[in-house]
């Protein structure tokens, strides 16, 4: 018998594979960054797929100067709202959250997301921090900012969705200076994330449900000869005599999707406010038309059609170099089969 071997199937970079807690992506870390103050990120609401044509523009590829048609995912992006900043310290346990300052000009919608302070005293909070940045206790601040999907018609809610952005660049009281400023005011992509650049894209996948270790991991199925009782879709045994339990690496089932996952280096291709001109006939299969702002990302993003994407600069981007795309061909024909 020859002496077969080929790579596992399904990572087990990704274990345990349980349900995620939230629908709204959290971050972990943020890229480095050094220029005038700013918020690392925005988040939208995925609308579905199209294509457009557009010149090749990577250098040393083999259709550089040419046409190419290129997959792309519409990600609607109404103006995020800015809700608070929120100050982090450091100790031998972590980053904890120190104390945080909000505004009072809150949509109505965010009460029904989280309980709205009252009688809070925006300018005290924020002088409170100022003071806690001058004794070095701030390592770090955060804006407060939330979605407003009830603008849009493909999303069927109205509850904001609440997340946190890193403030970044200057000084700690230069990002003070500069949140304090954007506290109950609007904040669109366009300030944020430009045309060409590369961005890291995080949603919560599709979910699945509970799926056999087949399809799950990628399992073979097994042969006529090997399948007792007609099982085929079985694993071939459940590990070692020794140790006496069943190993965590042993691939059964259980639940697959709806996990949050993170695509690296995504390059946006265009920023728009007009939906017209990438909506297609009939509407984006199960979500509608487009008529808020927009972002075309290359490639496919995470999770199904009105899922929650969150985008910050990218964390890898090497030596990425920002080129504005020359698009020539939008595809607005019909996505309805």
């Amino acid at each position: 018998m020859p002496n077969i071997n080929r790579p596992r199937r399904g990572s087990l970079a990704y274990s345990p594979r349980k349900r995620a807690k939230s629908q709204i992506p959290k971050y972990g870390s943020w890229p480095e960054y050094e220029g005038a103050p700013t918020v690392q990120g925005f988040a939208g609401y995925k609308a579905g797929m199209t294509h457009i044509v557009m010149t090749d523009d990577h250098k040393d590829s083999p259709t550089e100067g040419k046409d190419v048609m290129v997959p792309v995912t519409v990600i609607e992006v109404p103006p995020m709202r800015v809700a608070g900043v929120r100050a982090y310290t450091s100790d031998t346990y972590g980053k904890h959250a120190l104390t945080e300052a909000w505004t009072i000009d809150l949509d109505e919608e965010i009460s029904r997301r989280i309980s709205v302070p009252k009688n809070h005293n925006t300018a005290a909070a924020l002088d409170a921090i100022r003071q806690a940045i001058e004794a070095g206790r701030v390592v770090e601040l955060y804006a407060l900012m939330y979605t407003q999907p009830a603008v849009l018609t493909g999303v069927p809610k109205k509850v904001p969705d609440l997340m946190e952005m890193k403030v970044a660049g200057g000084s700690m009281n230069e990002q003070l200076d500069y949140v304090a400023g954007l506290l109950g005011k609007e904040v669109e992509i366009s300030s944020i994330i430009e045309v060409g650049e590369y961005v890291d894209v995080t949603a919560v996948t599709t979910g699945k449900g509970t799926q056999g270790p087949v399809k799950r991991w990628g399992v073979q199925v097994r042969k006529r000869k090997h399948a007792r009782g007609g099982k085929k879709r079985h694993i071939g045994n459940l590990g070692p005599w020794t140790p006496h339990h069943v190993r965590w690496q042993v691939p059964q089932m259980g639940q697959m999707g709806y996990q949050q996952r993170t695509e690296f280096n995504k390059r946006v291709l265009k920023i728009g406010t007009n939906g017209d001109e990438i909506t297609p006939a009939g509407g984006f299969v199960n979500y509608g038309v487009v008529r808020s702002p927009y972002v075309l990302i290359k490639g496919s993003v995470p999770g199904p059609a009105k899922r929650l994407i969150r985008m910050r600069p990218a964390i890898r981007r090497g030596e990425h170099v920002v080129r504005t795309p020359t698009i020539h061909h939008v595809s607005v024909q019909s996505k309805q089969g």
